[in-house]
């Protein structure tokens, strides 16, 4: 006898009220209003192989609205992933349990990305569609030619980030994209008409995406929207008609459902309502080998595909792409070679672009990009080809002014996997990408954010757009690398950190201001990869260690030199990245650092954190407000950031005052 749908179904609903109930928290709501939907979508949709869930040509399922996590869990373990098993379902929400409160993509193989800040899903699912159609332009339908399912829920439609996400979309025609909005009406505080009026599907209408209605509680509406969905070349949006909660007698339909167990009691009553007579936990068999099967009706063309693979001509570079991997060899030392025969006083947004032509010939996997600053983020180099829904192929995305979109986007290309995404914006707004900077850390992608305008140095524009507390504020963000390179040859050294951390996403923070070029000697390998380093010897008895980073390093040098000059022996030490730094043995960063002498931070940004090298008895020169609007030369000097002004400072601190 064939199991019916709603058996199906009702065992997504059941394993999540009863891990829900286990675990004393959680939202049941969402996973039992949208388990037709899963099931159809599982069942019958999704490109997928649950004994090869790295498969590249793999549909990409994302949960954005990650609170509702039972959802996927149930729906791995049930197609017959390797984990979660049902244990760890039954460990839902506890202490190394990989069915964490919200999906984390390094938890479980089958979970894409990690969930939770709303909106934040569906953006990474733009991204990882932009990166099926680039790398399908290259590859051809033979080798890349899939979807991107999408759960969303109404709280990810009113985020912000989806506007931004919902227009690039739409702009750039990404067919293959298709989101199914649980379309429940119920936020934490009650219903939605309680904060939104907005007609969500005239919205995505106007934004160039199909819109289709279904019930999500019937597979025959479901699977007509789905194949009207598949058919439509525009991104599509499946408005999915459901109630929160569904088969809880008492509960259904209300925010009760939403963030809390449903108790004990209602759990007995929902298993009466549902006609679910098994224990919790307890799935039978003949409804685990339909959902198993589920899990294998890809596997032939899994299979194919395989073989295709295999015959082609670019199964090796299609391999290395996808795997992560550089070319064998890569690196900058030819590039760093040129700067130091021919020395560049560039400001070092210009040292990334010329890093950048000398990258992007020999790394086609490179999709860079701006929000909306080209000029001034320098980063776009020649033969890249601007990415479009007329061209795939170009590696160079125009991504407007919609700075978390574009970061959130980077992210889902990383993790689709097969091109290494960078993206430009002035470093003040990387408030406005941070959620998605925490997200590529948290996630552990090479996303390589590419900051400029990194200081009061960027002049006129004033306080709103110089970024004093920024660079501290992202050192603080674990499994992030901050950089901020002082010269040409430093930014192409930090460039190829970034380019080598494939598991750590990279901040560059970059100046408007050209800087001279202070290093002019070839070094062995690759200093800025131990986070700080000398670049000048005292001269006299050392006194004294000057710290600098970005900029400030050629300060850092003017006063060394003016104190040697009274006979104070000085050290420079850049210092361009603080984590890499941190990261060194205690024997080299004592050797950099000494006990034994007055160390001095320069740095124009807030001198919060730098106690932690300059020691309660150093100085640290930096700015500890916002800004001003005035030419470059009189900002330093109004700040004090000048060798005229330190030097007496120091020498004072030194009793030579």
């Amino acid at each position: 006898m064939s199991v019916v749908f709603e058996d199906l179904a009702n065992a997504v609903r059941a394993l999540s009220m009863d891990a829900v109930q286990a675990a004393n928290s959680g939202h049941p709501g969402m996973p039992m209003g949208m388990a037709d939907v899963a099931t159809v979508l599982f069942g019958e949709y999704l490109k997928y192989d649950a004994s090869a869930p790295h498969w590249a040509d793999r549909d990409r399922f994302v949960l954005s609205a990650g609170h509702g996590s039972m959802l996927i869990y149930s729906a791995l373990h049930l197609t017959g992933y390797a984990r979660p098993t049902i244990e760890d379902i039954r460990n839902f929400r506890q202490l190394h349990s990989p069915c964490a409160g919200h999906p984390e993509n390094f938890e479980l193989a089958g979970v894409e990305c990690t969930t939770g800040p709303l909106g934040q899903g569906l953006a990474m699912a733009v991204g990882m569609a932009m990166a099926e159609r680039h790398l399908n332009a290259e590859f051809g339908d033979d080798l890349v030619n899939h979807r991107t399912w999408v759960v969303a829920g109404d709280g990810c439609l009113m985020e912000g980030i989806n506007h931004e996400a919902v227009g690039l979309a739409g702009h750039l025609k990404l067919g293959h994209l298709n989101v199914l909005w649980d379309d429940n009406r119920i936020t934490i505080d009650g219903a939605t008409d309680l904060s939104t009026s907005e007609d969500i599907r005239a919205r995505h209408t106007a934004s160039g995406w199909h819109v289709v209605d279904c019930d999500g509680h019937d597979p025959v509406s479901i699977r007509a929207a789905m194949d009207a969905a598949i058919a439509d070349p525009r991104p599509s949006l499946i408005a999915c008609a459901t109630i929160i909660g569904k088969g809880s007698p008492n509960k259904q339909g209300t925010s009760a459902t939403h963030g809390s167990p449903l108790g004990t009691a209602e759990v007995d009553a929902a298993r009466a309502a549902l006609g679910w007579k098994h224990a919790p936990f307890d799935v039978p068999q003949d409804i685990r080998d339909a959902w198993l099967a589920f899990g294998r009706r890809s596997a032939d063309t899994h299979a194919a595909w395989a073989e295709r693979l295999s015959a082609s001509d670019k199964a090796a570079e299609f391999t290395r792409r996808m795997a992560g991997d550089l070319p064998q060899g890569f690196g900058l030392s030819q590039h760093v070679a040129g700067l130091l025969a021919d020395p560049q006083k560039v400001a070092t947004r210009k040292a990334s672009e010329l890093a950048l032509e000398a990258i992007n010939p020999r790394l086609p996997e490179t999709v860079g990009g701006s929000a909306d600053l080209t000029g001034s983020n320098n980063t776009k180099t020649a033969g890249l080809g601007v990415m479009s829904a007329d061209n795939y192929g170009g590696r160079y995305v125009n991504y407007g002014i919609r700075e978390f979109g574009m970061a959130a986007a980077m992210n889902g290309m990383a993790l689709h996997g097969g091109v290494i995404p960078y993206g430009g914006t002035f470093l003040v707004f990387s408030d406005y990408c941070r959620a998605a900077i925490r997200l590529s850390a948290l996630q552990r992608q090479r996303v390589i954010y590419v900051m400029t305008h990194d200081s009061i140095g960027l002049g006129e524009d004033g306080p709103t757009h110089q970024p004093v507390e920024h660079v501290m504020s992202l050192r603080m963000m674990p499994n992030l690398l901050t950089f901020r390179p002082g010269d040409a040859v430093e930014t192409a050294e930090c460039w190829e950190l970034a380019l080598q951390a494939s598991a750590t996403p990279t901040v560059l923070a970059l100046t408007r201001q050209n800087l001279p070029q202070f290093r002019r000697v070839e070094s062995e390998g690759n200093q800025c990869a131990r986070g700080a380093y000398r670049i000048k010897t005292s001269g006299n008895k050392r006194q004294v260690v000057l710290i600098g980073t970005g900029s400030e390093v050629s300060l850092a040098l003017s006063v060394a030199d003016a104190l040697e000059s009274a006979g104070i022996g000085a050290d420079v030490v850049s210092m361009p990245c603080w984590s890499l730094f941190d990261a060194q043995s205690a024997s080299y960063r004592n050797d950099l650092l000494p006990a034994d002498v007055l160390k001095v931070s320069m740095e124009a940004g807030v001198t919060f954190g730098w106690e932690r090298y300059v020691g309660p008895d150093g100085l640290s020169f930096g700015i500890d407000s916002f800004g001003a609007s005035a030419p470059i030369e009189a900002l330093f000097d109004h700040f004090g950031l000048t060798a005229d002004k330190i030097t007496p400072a120091v020498r004072a601190a030194l009793g030579q005052g």
